[in-house]
Parts: C-alpha cells; sequence; structure tokens
C-alpha cells in the first residue's frame, strides 16, 4: 500500500469513544476524521472534522461519504457486513469486510481460531432449547449461553448452574441463535493487543491483566501476573490470529489462563478498552498505532513505561471527576457522553508509576 499522507481523511464507523480516542490520534499526525453513526451528538463527533449521521442501510449517505474518505476503519464491530462490503467496494477499508464477519459471529470465531490451532474452550452452537439441552448434556454445567451476534459488556447472556436452568436461559435469549461455551476455571483474564501493517509488520501490547464487574470491563492493569510461559502463549495466539486474517490495525484478542495455559475467549477487530492505558503508558498508544497501521505508515514502539493501571469510570462513576483530579498523578478520560446511565462507560482514569 502507498502510505497516506498527513492531510488525508480516515473515515470512522461509529461515534462512540474508541472513535472519539481514534480521531484525537489521528489529528496529532495531521490526518481528518470524518465520523459515519447513527447517534447525534456522538463522543467522536466532538473532535471529529466531519460527521455523517444515517442510518447504517443508507446507501445513499454511505456512498456520500466513501467518497469524502481515504479510508474507512471501525471503531464499533456491529456495523452490518452489508454496510462494510458496499464500502469496500467503493474505498480502501481495514480490518477488511472478511475480518468482521467472522468477529460478529461467535460460533465463526471460535471455529476459526480452533482451526488455526489454537485453545478454545468447549462451545457448542444452539438454535432451539432441544439443541441447547442436548449441547448442556455433552458439554456440561455450569455453562453460559451467549447470542451469537451483537451482545457486549455482559449483555446477551444467560447463566447455567444446572442442566435444569435451560429453559429460562433459551427464554431469557429469545430464542435467537447462540452458542454455549463450557465453564472455565480461570484464574485470571488477560488481553493481548496486536498491531499489524498492510505489509505483515506486528507489533504488540501486554498481555494486559482485565477484571471484569458485572461482566464490564473495570480494572486494566500491567505487566500481567503471568508466568513467561502463559506471556509466550498468549502474544502467540495473538499473532497467529491476526497473521491468519491477514488483519491491518489493532486487534483486541482476550484470553482465559489456567495454570500455564490460555484458553481464547474472543477478539475484537478495532482498538479496545483494555488498551486505554497505552495513551499514557506506552511509548505509541493503541489509538496512533492504529492510525499508523491503516494508513500504511511505520508501526509505533509499544514498550511500556511503567507499571500502569487503567480503571473504567461507569455510570455515575464520572461524576467524582474533581475528587479524581486531586491525585495529580491521575490522568483522566472523559468522554462527552450526556447521561451517567448504570452500566454505561462516561471515562476511565489512568496511573503510571513509571520506571
Amino acid at each position: 500500500m502507498t502510505p497516506l499522507p498527513p492531510g488525508s481523511t480516515i473515515g470512522i464507523l461509529g461515534g462512540g469513544q474508541l472513535g472519539r480516542m481514534l480521531a484525537l490520534a489521528a489529528a496529532e499526525l495531521g490526518y481528518r476524521c470524518h465520523i459515519y453513526t447513527p447517534e447525534h451528538d456522538s463522543p467522536a463527533s466532538h473532535v471529529a472534522a466531519a460527521t455523517t449521521i444515517a442510518a447504517y442501510e443508507d446507501e445513499t449517505a454511505l456512498t456520500g461519504f466513501a467518497t469524502s474518505v481515504d479510508i474507512v476503519t471501525y471503531e464499533f464491530e456491529n456495523v452490518p457486513a452489508a454496510t462494510a462490503a458496499l464500502l469496500a467496494g467503493l474505498t480502501l477499508v481495514a480490518p477488511s469486510a472478511t475480518v468482521l464477519g467472522v468477529a460478529q459471529d461467535r460460533v465463526r470465531e471460535k471455529d476459526f481460531v480452533a482451526a488455526l490451532p489454537g485453545s478454545v474452550p468447549p462451545y457448542r452452537a444452539v438454535a432451539s432449547l432441544a439443541e441447547l439441552e442436548a449441547a448442556v448434556a455433552e458439554i456440561g454445567a455450569p455453562a453460559i449461553l451467549k447470542t451469537r451476534r451483537m451482545g457486549y459488556d455482559g449483555k446477551g447472556q444467560a447463566r447455567l448452574k444446572t442442566a435444569a436452568d435451560c429453559a429460562e436461559a433459551w427464554a431469557a435469549l429469545r430464542g435467537v441463535p447462540a452458542i454455549l461455551e463450557g465453564f472455565v476455571p480461570f484464574e485470571r483474564e488477560v488481553s493481548v493487543l496486536v498491531v499489524r501493517g498492510w505489509n505483515g509488520d506486528m507489533a504488540h501490547y501486554g498481555p494486559v491483566e482485565n477484571s471484569h464487574d458485572d461482566g464490564i470491563l473495570s480494572v486494566s492493569r500491567v505487566p500481567a501476573t503471568v508466568s513467561p510461559a502463559v506471556t509466550e502463549q498468549a502474544v502467540a495466539l495473538a499473532r497467529r490470529i491476526a497473521g491468519a486474517l491477514d488483519y491491518v490495525g489493532v486487534l483486541g484478542v482476550e484470553m482465559f489462563v489456567v495454570g500455564d495455559t490460555v484458553l481464547f475467549n474472543e477478539m475484537a477487530p478495532r482498538v479496545h478498552n483494555s488498551g486505554h492505558w497505552t495513551t499514557e503508558g506506552a511509548v505509541v498508544s493503541q489509538f496512533e498505532n492504529h492510525i499508523r497501521a491503516i494508513c500504511g505508515l511505520p508501526l509505533g514502539c509499544t514498550d511500556t513505561v511503567g507499571r500502569v493501571e487503567m480503571r473504567n469510570l461507569i455510570g455515575e462513576d464520572a461524576l467524582r471527576w474533581h475528587d479524581l483530579l486531586s491525585d495529580p498523578q491521575a490522568r483522566l478520560h472523559l468522554y462527552g457522553k450526556a447521561d451517567a446511565r448504570p452500566g454505561r462507560k462516561m471515562g476511565h482514569v489512568t496511573y503510571v508509576q513509571r520506571d
């Protein structure tokens, strides 16, 4: 790919906080960003050069958007596949529409990783209550039932403590195509963020150690308290996935740690919440490296600058902005969202203990 020069325009599908942080990173490198989102007053629109507010199915708006940008990327992976395919016929798109198709379907995603090969917990596709009951009989309980598509931050999920919970779990997901995942007695959850360029060059952040609260990422810490063997496995798996997908940009790969083994959980074809710490805690942030990768620029250094902790601000946590800033070491990021609803990510705060 011929590198896109500063002054080019990057189109971003989605108007959330990830798009906001991508646009800020792009501006530092001299690029403009054009946001495409159905949402009015989106966080990304506050810092972008242009915004198109339209449905992802609006072909006329999408065509106009494509002609106004030099490349398109995502901050939101649940963009309809038809949207990505249409844009790919009009301009450069990274990551590719094919990647989006794999990551949007939990069964297809796990099939892909298992075939690499990669270690994946037991799972079964289920499309009816009878199939769910058969899957539980095979995999066992406890287990978790998830929608094959959509769902994030603990949404679109139902836990089964015993086989007797099948009917209730199936009803909770309203009978949509789903995946049953076997229970993993993990010691900790980690993620690795891989950045890959058009030429196949790769760099990575992590492993990052993550803690969740009600299915929502609460705290990320670097370095993770894992063995060298786990670090090697986690990084190798993330790189293998990125290479097999011919990926371009930042890819987040979440894993479970069980002893000295890592098991794949899921991936996100975009910059990732568990990488927010990189803005202050790494030489070059995940956001800048995503922009570098998709624009065909050399990748930046991913080394950490010390021990780092990132805490998400959920709902009314963000209202404590003044108290948080009373710590002179705190680096506060608020996303510009108006309503501090329960379970909504409103911002994050990062603490760095330099080496």
